[in-house]
């Protein structure tokens, strides 16, 4: 995707110094980046270190920025490589669980709307996406940010290209090599 005429105008700002530029650009993607995060890094607050990590790299590189792919997805490639470092630096964030414990998960049911499903079934819910978090630990780094990026985030094949630095046929690849790792861990882990 290129930079659109906005995108252009902001960055040229931007890279001049113009802080209002930079912050409407960072407004833009802010959200998605930080929903990236939180899907690779599984805790809220190592999402917000990773985000904010992220947009110190993107002010520090700002003026490299190319302008070959959209803004967004140069940022979202950098959330997603700061994503990875952390995870390489600290082995522990990969086995943080989202329901840590019985009361984490009573909260979680308590919350539900009358018109949604009953506890039971909230109960096998988040067991199966525990379940599926678990099995995506275990696929390795390149297959979990396949399935995050496109079956997660909803992210086209060329977006995904583009943050991961290969082509389309790769991406289509790897994404189902690791459908087909996913689901074989999860036969595995319920089997």
């Amino acid at each position: 995707m290129a930079v659109s005429d906005l995108e252009k105008l902001l960055l040229k700002k931007a890279k001049a110094g113009d802080e209002a530029s930079f912050e409407q650009l960072l407004t833009g993607v802010k959200s998605k980046a930080y929903n990236i995060a939180l899907r690779y890094l599984r805790d809220p607050e190592d999402a917000m270190d990773a985000l904010q990590e992220s947009f110190i790299k993107v002010f520090r590189y700002l003026r490299q920025f190319n302008e070959e792919s959209s803004f967004d997805t140069w940022v979202y490639r950098i959330v997603v490589n700061c994503c990875n470092d952390m995870l390489r630096k600290n082995s522990k964030l990969q086995t943080v669980d989202n329901f840590d414990s019985e009361e984490d998960a009573g909260a979680f049911v308590l919350n539900l709307p009358d018109s949604g499903p009953t506890p039971e079934e909230s109960l096998i819910r988040s067991e199966q996406m525990k379940t599926l978090l678990d099995c995506l630990e275990k696929i390795g780094p390149e297959y979990k940010e396949a399935i995050v990026l496109r079956d997660i985030q909803g992210f086209s094949y060329q977006e995904i290209g583009e943050m991961l630095d290969c082509s389309i046929g790769t991406v289509k690849s790897r994404i189902n090599r690791a459908r087909l790792k996913l689901r074989e861990k999860i036969r595995e882990q319920s089997g």
